[in-house]
């Protein structure tokens, strides 16, 4: 069930859940948010909410993601809020027991009912419960108030207390508010590289009074682990073994102990496949638990997008007493599937086939491996509550069409919401997930640990029955950044350091989600080496790499940020491992999309309000005019354009612009399409490399950022492009910069082997074909999640006769194949382009394009009459949001192309066809 529909189904100020239970939403009541700082304020509120969020709906403030209020607005993060309820006046008393829950308070808070204190909070991951019954039983008037308290000032209070946690200053990541690592709360509300800092506050996540009547319960939160029998986190299950299934009840009230918990299992047409009663039934301390065993042939596995089928079923666990009475029951959508990392030592079959010594480190599903083609995942807007279910739809449908099948959900954001995973659980998309850790190392006092035990616990359990849950990484760069910092500032520090980390990523971490399921991987950092060493035996089975590699061995994942443009598309410099995780390279956004954040006397390129909202460089503390470091984000992108494009000097201000970022875009996008290229390959290379996640999928606001959807949804250049590098088959050059060496390679990530046809045809930029002498047409076969070389020459050899600024490779491959668990033949194309020298210096042409529409396809049709057209650009006006079937694609002369489209959002009322434009490189040539 979505979200939106059980929010319907308690819409209704008073639910009878059944008839001991009552269950209000907090929601369906008003409320009003006031502050202790500010006694003029006091204004209508909601639940869930953020202060922003509400003072900005009263008109109290502007919008806070235009222009320089990232800055303007740091005086509601530094004040307190308070949100008071309505009286709450259809409550009983007369209930045995009454309850209140938070499934969210965002961060430190103190909550009062009918004027008493109820208890006090300090963490924004927490599921919170208590018990109010005696409150409300002498309460005249029922008001629930809940006051929140600074996360900035009470960030820099706990710092500052007596024998706080202290490390070397180059190892916190300081983006704006500072001490961000000393609280449980979204550490990217302090600032980040691509995000402003607003660090809110307000009663997040919904909430609800639950009346229970004797003997009576309300489930809280539910764990379901499915896994094989015999299945050990991190190693390859057996596949032909059964499936077990274990559930666990997390509970409010009162359950008598002697229960019976049944179960129900049903296929997406509420067809029952299964039913009886878990075996092993326990009731203690507020948790039922119990198990059954679900033969394997009963039930249909689930699959990634592009691997089979994502078949899902329901599953409805019932507590029942004497009787045969139901006390509670909860539903959750399921799925069958094995999912594992897998890190194990590379075995001599390895060896032998060609792959380097050393670790694997790659997925595999249902056991298979597979290649990971996807990005990195952020907080999509700086408000969670303002995050919809259909606002994640869209970017989730933007995510499968642009051929991706992961997301690397990062941490220092907030724990996915529900309806999050069921969007990926119905889509196909797999879900790396991370703990809320980043980019800093953390305390490790007992109250700060038991504070983490609660929060992973609560989170793991959450979201464990979720098919898409791919893996769970303690944190983001703790182990190739933080302690890699602390052994280059306070290398004599440096065993304690790690110690510290161990404590908290190993020692308490690991445990919990090692004892709650299974079925998912764990590694305490996002980007390491890996483990050296498994041993279930131990509380806790892992022993890291860290540096204790053997020389000519490859292990772990990578990633790579280079913001010298003179090494980009250099193939040396990027990292051999098995995986990468993130890399990347700021662009701008549209015209479009600064139009919304910006006034129009500042959209110029280095205007001081767009040079302060790029946080590239971060301003490392609260500095408002953060101008000198985001100067040097600006240059980045300036001479990264100067040095691989022309570039554009329109007499038209407003065109300029544009087209500047535009040009800053088409890099971000060719360099990361360098990557991939590069990355896949790696699947055929000793490294066997089996994952590609570029840095980052959308932006959570208006601004430069390595994003590559925008925040309206708008595609950049970039997803366009990764759309097209990561379709099963592709062609791609490799040109080695030094020696002039060009490879060509056919790539596949299909299961099994293909057959493919090779075309390669050189052409000026005019559209002549070049007499190059290297051949023109090859077959050959490609393995499964393998590549192969179809080209091995020299440049500077085969051009000896031609310009290389005005010689072009134009390559082409068609293949037969089948996609995994599929039986079905199919022909996969991909048309590539290499030019052998930078478009800097390319003898450019004018490819004359026209552009027309067809109302009856619902299609434009672009055609290059005069030229050879690259990076051909169609851009569309504001006021809609839409996707076309391909952009940033190449014509050769006479060549066109038909271009479909689904159109997103639409306040024009279709008038926006007529706004569509159509441009090219050539374009930056003309004034």
């Amino acid at each position: 069930m979505s979200r939106r529909s059980t929010q319907a189904i308690l819409a209704a100020s008073l639910v009878t859940a059944s008839c001991s239970q009552q269950v209000l939403d907090l929601s369906s009541v008003k409320w009003t948010v006031t502050s202790p700082n500010f006694t003029y304020i006091s204004v209508p509120g909601k639940l869930p909410s953020q202060a922003h969020i509400d003072l900005y709906a009263a008109q109290v403030i502007g919008n806070p993601l235009f222009g320089l209020n990232d800055f303007n607005l740091r005086w509601i993060g530094d004040s307190n809020w308070t949100y008071t309820s309505e009286s709450l006046n259809s409550l009983s008393k007369n209930s045995s027991s009454t309850w209140l829950l938070f499934n969210g308070l965002d961060t430190f808070s103190s909550i009062e009912l009918c004027g008493k204190h109820v208890a006090s909070t300090n963490n924004q991951f927490r599921q919170y419960y208590f018990e109010v019954s005696d409150i409300l039983s002498s309460c005249q008037d029922p008001v629930l108030s809940i006051n929140f308290g600074s996360a900035t000032v009470i960030a820099n209070a706990t710092a500052n207390e007596p024998g706080q946690e202290t490390w070397p200053y180059s190892v916190e990541g300081l983006f704006e508010f500072p001490n961000r690592q000393f609280i449980r709360k979204e550490q990217n509300d302090f600032g980040w590289d691509w995000g402003p800092a607003f660090a809110p506050a307000g009663p997040w996540q919904p909430a609800y009074v639950i009346q229970l009547g004797a003997w009576s319960g309300y489930i809280r939160n539910t764990l379901i682990d499915v896994y094989r029998e015999g299945q050990l986190n991190l190693l390859p299950p057996d596949q032909s073994k059964d499936w077990v299934l274990n559930a666990s009840l997390d509970y409010m009230g009162s359950i008598p102990t002697d229960v019976v918990l049944n179960y129900v299992l049903q296929d997406s047409n509420n067809a029952t496949i299964l039913s009886g009663q878990l075996s092993n039934v326990t009731n203690h301390n507020n948790t039922i638990t119990g198990g059954v065993v679900i033969p394997r042939d009963a039930v249909d596995l689930w699959w990634p997008v592009g691997m089979g089928p994502q078949t899902l079923y329901k599953l409805s666990l019932n507590v029942v007493g004497n009787g045969n009475s139901t006390i509670a029951s909860v539903t959750k959508r399921m799925g069958f599937r094995t999912i594992i990392l897998n890190e194990l030592p590379i075995s001599q079959a390895q060896l032998d086939q060609g792959i380097a010594p050393g670790n694997n480190w790659h997925f595999e599903i249902n056991g298979h491996e597979f290649y990971a083609k996807g990005s990195n995942f952020i907080p999509p807007d700086p408000f969670w509550p303002t995050v919809t279910e259909a606002r994640l739809r869209q970017l989730f449908e933007s995510v499968v069409d642009g051929n991706q099948n992961m997301l690397r959900v990062w941490s220092s954001g907030a724990y996915s919401p529900d309806f999050m995973y069921d969007l990926a659980d119905e889509m196909g998309i797999m879900l790396w997930s991370e703990f809320e850790f980043g980019d800093a190392l953390y305390p490790v006092d007992q109250a700060f640990l038991d504070n983490v035990k609660e929060e992973v616990f609560y989170q793991v359990r959450r979201v464990n029955h979720h098919p898409s849950l791919a893996f769970w990484a303690g944190g983001n760069e703790l182990e190739n950044l933080e302690l890699y910092l602390v052994n280059q500032s306070a290398p004599d520090q440096l065993d304690r350091y790690m110690a510290e980390y161990e404590t908290l990523f190993l020692d308490t971490i690991a445990p919990i989600v090692f004892g709650q399921t299974r079925s998912i991987s764990y590694s305490p950092s996002s980007t390491s080496n890996g483990w050296q060493e498994l041993n279930f035996s131990l509380p806790q089975p892992i022993t890291e790499r860290y540096e204790n590699v053997t020389p000519g061995s490859i292990y772990g994942d990578t990633d790579h940020y280079d913001y010298d443009s003179s090494h980009s598309f250099n193939f040396s410099t990027y990292p051999v491992g098995r995986f990468a995780n993130e890399f990347g390279y700021h662009s701008m956004p549209s015209l479009q999309t600064w139009q919304q954040a910006v006034d129009p006397s500042d959209l110029h390129f280095n205007s001081s309000v767009i040079t302060l909202r790029n946080h590239h460089y971060p301003s490392g503390g609260l500095n408002t005019s953060n101008y000198v470091n985001g100067s040097k984000g600006m240059g980045e992108m300036t001479i990264a354009a100067q040095r691989w494009y022309p570039v554009p000097n329109k007499r038209d201000p407003l065109a300029n612009f544009s087209a500047w970022c535009q040009t800053t875009q088409i890099f971000q996008a060719d360099y990361y399409s360098s990557q991939i290229q590069f990355y896949r390959r790696g699947s055929a290379m000793p490294e066997r490399q089996l994952g590609s996640l570029y840095w980052q999928l959308e932006d959570q606001w208006q601004a430069p950022t390595w994003a590559g959807i925008e925040y309206d949804g708008r595609w950049k250049v970039l997803h366009y492009v990764a759309k097209d590098i990561y379709q099963p088959v592709i062609i791609s050059p490799f040109l080695n910069v030094t020696s002039h060496d060009f490879e060509v390679w056919v790539i596949s990530d299909l299961w099994s082997e293909i057959s493919a046809s090779v075309s390669l045809s050189w052409y000026d930029w005019s559209g002549n074909k070049l007499n190059v002498s290297n051949p023109s047409s090859a077959h050959v076969r490609v393995g499964a999640i393998n590549a192969t070389q179809v080209l091995s020459t020299n440049t500077n050899e085969i051009l000896s006769d031609y310009d290389p600024a005005n010689s072009i490779l134009v390559m082409e491959v068609s293949a037969q194949g089948t996609r995994p668990n599929s039986k079905r033949t199919e022909t996969f194309t991909h048309k590539n382009w290499f030019h052998a020298d930078r478009l800097s210096n390319a003898k450019l042409v004018d490819p004359g394009l026209e552009l027309s529409h067809s109302n009856s396809t619902s299609t434009f049709t672009v055609k290059a009459t005069k030229g050879v057209a690259a990076w051909v650009w169609l851009d569309y006006p504001s006021g809609a949001v839409l996707n076309f079937d391909a952009n940033s694609f190449w014509l050769l002369t006479g060549e066109e192309r038909e271009v479909g489209y689904t159109v997103k959002s639409d306040t024009t009322g279709g008038k926006w066809i007529d706004g569509v434009t159509v441009r090219s490189l050539w374009d930056n040539t003309v004034p």
